[in-house]
């Protein structure tokens, strides 16, 4: 069984940028503005899980290829596997640099640097790394057209830029060539998930379990199941896929994903002893950190939740945490906090301009950062253009949100309902449908929907459940 995604890259956000190429190491676009450039110094920190990022991403997986050693030297024939051994994947990538500049014809280890680059651009919240990936994926591929490797690594890079289209189309073409590629199995199955097409990524699922077993496969499988509201086979996957777990990084994975859909149930307490053990495994381990923190604010835990996030957010500020900090700073409401969440709900604003320079669809962080705190017309016209790219439960929930906040309930309504139309249990989505209910007369049905987004995870928001409860008082 292959050892899944690993997180553990440690970022320098500190050194100094080299030269911009796609062998350097240096992004272009450094004469942003002083806060796009705090952002991008600070670095963010990006869920290994595809419910992660602002409930959309798709986890890109780490370049690791079983034991201690990561993908770098089983691709890179030239290069020691020895200098890459260590798992720092910034020692990797500058040794792969250093090869492909005396080994240029090397289309492998053009299509790992490619990886590489996405992966550092995704642990460390850098999308300017992803032109450079684009770089050396296209010039494996000008090499060897039908390289696999490269191709499941477009395919990854196009996830990472949120472009399921072509992330989907990547996959296919890499899977034409090697039916077996892990990468390209569970890209297919991201891809698919991401567009909306529930039915036909649970078949791909099933699929790359019957072709390569395995902790990559076992995360999707069960969020699949998750997102259709089976809870039970999604937490025995996860399980299951714990007992196999062999690496750090796979443990603090695999457990940081129990821990997640623990706490999506409103068990606080399980999914607290879940990103203790994925703590256990590597306490760096951001999404375990900021899965713990959440779960400390759900229980009231306001101080040790606020200074957790401040942890994270310090190191990988991206926008879905930045927006949690805000918010528990403004639920504890000491002088001075007002601003502190404004700051952190600027500093999305921020990421989002990074992000949009460098080719990634950032539409459905704006839409759901600027709904709730920032300009409503820029959260509707974000979440139109999300919405007519794919048909999804979160891109669902966003339209009907930021159609809401725009006083426009009942062009949300159906959107708000078929956001919740698969099962998927999710409580800030019957809070939305509830509060839109509401708002349109359907009073009975405003009062079922907040009460369930309440017994199900009535910690859900630092905010969103106390206006829960308040909508919940006004609808009776």
């Amino acid at each position: 069984m292959s050892p899944g995604t690993n997180d553990n890259a440690t970022p320098d956000a500190d050194r100094a940028a080299p030269e911009a190429s796609a062998v350097g190491a240096a992004p272009a676009g450094n004469s942003a503005s002083p806060s796009r450039l705090r952002a991008a110094r600070l670095g963010f920190c990006a869920a290994a899980l595809a419910v992660a990022l602002t409930a959309g991403a798709v986890a890109v997986g780490a370049l690791r290829d079983g034991g201690a050693t990561p993908a770098v030297a089983a691709a890179a024939a030239g290069v020691s596997p020895q200098l890459l051994a260590s798992g720092d994947l910034d020692a990797s990538i500058t040794s792969l640099q250093a090869h492909l500049r005396t080994q240029p014809a090397d289309f492998g280890g053009w299509a790992t640097l490619g990886l590489a680059y996405v992966e550092q651009a995704r642990t460390k919240g850098d999308p300017s790394r992803y032109p450079q990936a684009q770089q050396a994926l296209d010039r494996s591929l000008k090499m060897r057209p039908h390289y696999d490797p490269a191709l499941a690594g477009r395919a990854a890079l196009a996830a990472a830029r949120h472009d399921f289209t072509g992330a989907l189309k990547y996959a296919q073409l890499a899977l034409e060539q090697n039916p077996y590629s892990e990468r390209a199995l569970c890209s297919r199955i991201d891809a698919l998930v991401e567009l909306g097409r529930y039915a036909e990524a649970s078949k791909a699922a099933d699929l790359a379990d019957s072709r390569r077993p395995g902790v990559p496969v076992f995360t999707r499988y069960a969020y699949v199941h998750e997102l259709r509201g089976d809870v039970p086979t999604a937490r025995r996957v996860l399980k299951q896929a714990l007992t196999t777990a062999t690496s750090r990084g796979d443990i603090a994975y695999v457990a940081t994903a129990l821990g997640q859909l623990a706490w999506n149930q409103g068990d606080y307490g399980s999914a607290l002893t879940s990103y203790a053990r994925a703590l256990a495994a590597d306490d760096s381990y951001l999404p375990a950190l900021e899965g713990r923190a959440r779960a400390q604010a759900a229980r009231g835990d306001r101080a040790a939740a606020i200074r957790g996030m401040e942890q994270v957010v310090q190191r990988y500020p991206l926008p879905q945490p930045l927006v949690e900090l805000g918010e528990l700073y403004e639920a504890r409401g000491r002088t001075g906090d007002a601003q502190k969440a404004r700051d952190q709900y600027a500093l999305v604003n921020a990421w989002v301009s990074l992000a949009r320079a460098n080719g990634v669809d950032a539409d459905l962080d704006t839409a759901l950062a600027a709904a709730d705190h920032g300009d409503h017309g820029a959260a509707l016209k974000a979440a139109r253009d999300e919405w007519a790219r794919r048909h999804t439960v979160h891109t669902a929930d966003a339209l009907a949100w930021a159609l809401h906040v725009s006083g426009r309930d009942k062009e949300a309504l159906p959107h708000a309902r078929e956001a919740t139309a698969t099962g998927y249990r999710n409580a800030s989505f019957l809070y939305h449908r509830g509060v839109i209910e509401r708002a349109t007369g359907h009073t009975k049905a405003a009062r079922a929907s907040l009460e369930a987004a309440l017994e199900l995870n009535p910690g859900f928001s630092p905010l969103g459940a106390r206006e829960a409860r308040a909508a919940l008082k006004a609808a009776r």
